[in-house]
């Protein structure tokens, strides 16, 4: 029986493009349709038909993705998206990955078996090869994380500019040994220490292997962190955290060990939660317009469902802000 996996392997495409062509999916070229053509007609391949119409049913139900519900960033992120849903007489299916490359595959399903008519990505845990073989199945959008190798509808900040932004800013207060924190190795996480490297580099400074801590997400991880560095023989003066929620489990535990911030520790976040402005010193942080991105995010989602595709593609970089507050002057 003559399936996807051998049209593809004649025409000399991959099986995401071949159901891309089958599903209609405005983004493909000419040339690669024809191959396709050509390869079904020679293989004598037919479509299921019943699939097909199973396709194109639709369930007024969109997936988000969030790694986890507990950080406030998300949480807004989601606010945001559901006001424009509910605006459309959508209805949101929440599901929470915990970072987990397996329930991110399992999630990804939803879309392969249309249990929703789209679906939102804020996180990435695996590999893009595996996740562009869902793209073929459906309208999906990359909000917040991004891969540069996806060729789909994408909405987040440029952050190599936003990390260079935040280190340039402690450097020109005078730290010379700065720590850095972040959650994991993605697209989002590697561009924004390319920044940071850029402006350590700009000058001349080098960060110690020790002074380098990832997969830190939350306040714990905070406070684990800070009595790491503090323990250190050689210890940093100030660090550059992945969040706001890191930051402020910084300042909670340095409170506790009678260390003044910013005079002998100055503390940087991401985000600009709300907690950045209520802590004892509010904190400085990168601002995310998180309302924004979460209401375009939508609105790709939206556009690409009703075939709206040249509004959908559009990848959009959202601006951001250093907001400079008492944890670090």
């Amino acid at each position: 029986m003559t399936t996807i996996a051998d049209v593809a392997s004649l025409a000399g495409l991959s099986n995401a493009t071949v159901s891309r062509v089958i599903n209609n999916h405005p983004n493909v070229t000419e040339e690669k349709k024809q191959k396709v053509r050509e390869a079904m007609e020679a293989l004598n391949y037919f479509p299921n038909s019943s699939a097909q119409r199973l396709r194109n049913q639709k369930t007024d139900t969109i997936a988000i993705l969030i790694p986890i519900l507990t950080n406030p960033f998300f949480a807004y992120l989601l606010e945001a998206i559901d006001t424009v849903a509910t605006q459309n007489n959508l209805q949101l299916l929440v599901c929470q990955t915990r970072y987990d490359k397996k329930k991110e595959l399992k999630f990804l399903q939803l879309l392969k078996t249309k249990q929703v008519d789209g679906l939102i990505l804020t996180s990435i845990e695996n590999d893009w090869e595996i996740i562009e073989e869902y793209t073929s199945c459906g309208p999906m959008v990359l909000c917040n994380e991004y891969d540069r190798r996806a060729n789909i509808p994408t909405v987040r900040l440029n952050q190599l500019e936003a990390g260079y932004l935040g280190t340039k800013h402690l450097l020109k207060m005078g730290h010379k040994k700065v720590a850095i924190t972040s959650g994991g190795k993605s697209s989002l996480a590697r561009d924004r220490d390319r920044g940071i490297q850029k402006a350590l580099n700009e000058y001349g400074i080098h960060v110690r292997q020790e002074w380098r801590v990832s997969n830190v997400f939350n306040m714990e991880d905070g406070c684990r962190v800070f009595q790491y560095l503090q323990n250190l023989p050689d210890k940093p003066t100030a660090v550059f955290t992945g969040s706001d929620q890191v930051a402020a489990g910084m300042l909670v535990e340095a409170k506790k060990n009678g260390i003044s911030i910013p005079q002998d520790f100055a503390v940087m976040g991401f985000d600009d939660q709300p907690i950045s402005r209520a802590m004892d010193p509010e904190l400085t942080t990168i601002k995310q317009p998180v309302e924004e991105m979460g209401r375009i995010a939508m609105e790709k989602i939206i556009d690409a469902i009703n075939g709206k595709n040249d509004s959908a593609m559009k990848h959009t970089l959202l601006p951001f802000e250093l907001v400079v507050r008492g944890s670090t002057k």
